[in-house]
């Protein structure tokens, strides 16, 4: 199949730029997996008083198609898709709808194109034309990425290119060299054999006419192969079923054995005790053979006695519906076999219609893409924040205390402990040489009180220094520091104030 080169993007840029520029968008035509109709009124195109619409429009397909990625007018006919499509769709119609395209230009002479629309409310669409690594992107004004639609599959190291809310990039790598032919001169005209074709876009002419009937075939193709897998998997299942009720069927043509057992067991409760994990007795059933019968040791005689016959309940249950289940799953294996085995002859569609109206399969759902939040790096300490908006810093646990002391704390912040007692670290944060609001350093020994073992206690003391007068000293376990400086504070405690400070709490917030 022949494929668009970056300088054949160019002129098609060229040409759609002089055809597009000006007009209003009207509607965003889903064509999922990767395609979408832009459809425009053309300009000066007088309005149908029915619908309010241009009674002349044009068609601008875009295309991200793995194998055939491509932008041109569109001429032909396109059959609507009737299925759900997906909210980046969703998303480009009522961000794009009734805005004017302002220009359709190449991006550094690479095989992607940019669309620009509107005017105060500023949008951009970029159709990343680059084969597999396709994508269609739509941006915000100041070219931060609204969303697209595309996402790569599995993990990758490091960040992804295409993030919510940053700026868009171009994909890596330099843009291809492009010295061959034009797109006039390398690709087949189509117009010998269709001389009545309009001539107003001659290279989009081209494109479709090459790549349409083609992609159509690998479309067909994907498409059998696709219901041909999912019905595959639906006839495992059934096949899986049908095994596991014949299970059940041959486990439940035992329940008469199970009763005999329990009858068995109800005349010889005597010769039982609990922690039995059998019992031997004559089975009058078989000639008085004897027989031995498994018990749960952790249950008493009778227990194990009503234990076996809800066992025989169970199985008598079962076995009346097993027949009627059998039957449903062998018709539903036999309908899935006649499917598959006409995917190679049938109409696509017309098949996987049959199938869901029957019941075999589901309708699919378009995947919802949405970028996932990149995790918080976990901080060792929980922040509060102070009566005059300083940040408190409280310690999660003594490893994290030392971890916030010698990385999260700066030498003139102030730092809090109970005096008598162990408990978390806090640091008071202090902006340069400003000192310390009393009023702050209140709440930050209410934090200190509360988050040790004497947080129920009406009154304490508490350690206050500048965090370069605690030392930590080498070896020392986690959480233990010395001090060279300081003083005690003897705290008595404030509901009201240590309740206001609790409702700080950044993870509250």
């Amino acid at each position: 199949m022949q494929r668009l080169s970056a300088r054949h993007v160019g002129e098609l840029g060229e040409e759609l730029d002089a055809l597009f520029r000006g007009c209003t968008l009207h509607e965003v035509q889903a064509l999922p997996p990767r395609d979408l109709l832009l459809i425009f009124g053309a300009r000066n195109a007088p309005l149908d008083p029915k619908s309010s619409r241009p009674t002349i429009v044009r068609r601008l397909r875009l295309s991200v198609d793995p194998d055939a990625p491509r932008a041109h007018l569109q001429h032909d006919r396109v059959w609507s898709y009737d299925g759900p499509e997906g909210p980046f769709f969703t998303k480009l119609g009522a961000e794009l709808g009734g805005l004017q395209l302002g220009k359709l230009e190449q991006v550094a002479g690479d095989r992607i194109l940019r669309l620009v629309f509107g005017g105060e409310r500023r949008r951009i669409l970029i159709a990343e034309l680059g084969g597999r690594s396709g994508n269609l992107v739509l941006l915000d004004g100041g070219g931060r990425v609204l969303d697209f639609l595309v996402h790569p599959p599995g993990k990758r190291e490091g960040p992804p290119r295409l993030q919510t809310g940053e700026a868009w990039s171009r994909p890596p790598g330099k843009p291809p060299a492009d010295s061959g032919e034009s797109l006039a001169a390398s690709w087949p005209d189509p117009a010998p054999d269709f001389p009545t074709l309009p001539v107003e876009a001659p290279l989009s002419r081209r494109v479709e006419a090459v790549l349409s009937a083609s992609l159509a075939e690998r479309g067909r193709e994907r498409a059998r192969r696709d219901l041909l897998q999912r019905l595959k998997r639906k006839l495992a299942g059934a096949t899986g079923l049908l095994n596991g009720l014949a299970k059940r069927k041959l486990a439940a043509e035992g329940a008469e054995r199970v009763r005999m057992d329990g009858d068995l067991l109800k005349s010889n409760l005597q010769l039982c005790s609990r922690g039995d994990e059998s019992v031997e007795v004559a089975d009058w059933f078989e000639n008085g053979e004897p027989r031995r019968i498994a018990l749960d040791p952790k249950l008493s005689p009778q227990e194990n006695l009503k234990r076996i016959f809800n066992r025989y309940q169970k199985l008598q249950r079962s076995g009346e519906a097993i027949e009627r289940e059998q039957k449903l799953a062998e018709e539903r294996r036999a309908h899935l076999a006649d499917l598959i085995e006409r995917t190679d002859t049938s109409d696509i569609d017309e098949l996987e219609r049959e199938a869901m109206s029957a019941g075999l399969l589901s309708e699919r759902a378009m995947k919802t893409h949405r970028d996932k939040p990149a995790a918080s790096k976990r901080l060792p300490y929980r922040s509060f924040v102070g009566c005059r908006g300083s940040e408190i810093r409280v310690g999660r646990s003594a490893r994290d205390n030392d971890q916030m002391n010698s990385r999260f704390a700066r030498g003139n912040d102030l730092w809090l402990h109970t005096r008598d007692a162990p408990g978390s670290h806090v640091i008071l944060r202090v902006s340069g040489a400003m000192q310390p609001d009393p009023e702050e350093i209140l709440d930050a020994a209410h934090l200190a009180l509360h988050f040790s073992p004497l947080k129920n206690a009406s009154s304490g003391s508490i350690h206050v220094a500048a965090r370069k007068q605690v030392h930590k000293p080498k070896g020392a376990p986690p959480g233990l520091v010395t001090l060279s400086g300081g003083k005690t504070l003897d705290l008595r405690m404030e509901p009201e104030r240590l309740a206001r400070l609790l409702e700080s709490d950044d993870r509250a917030s």
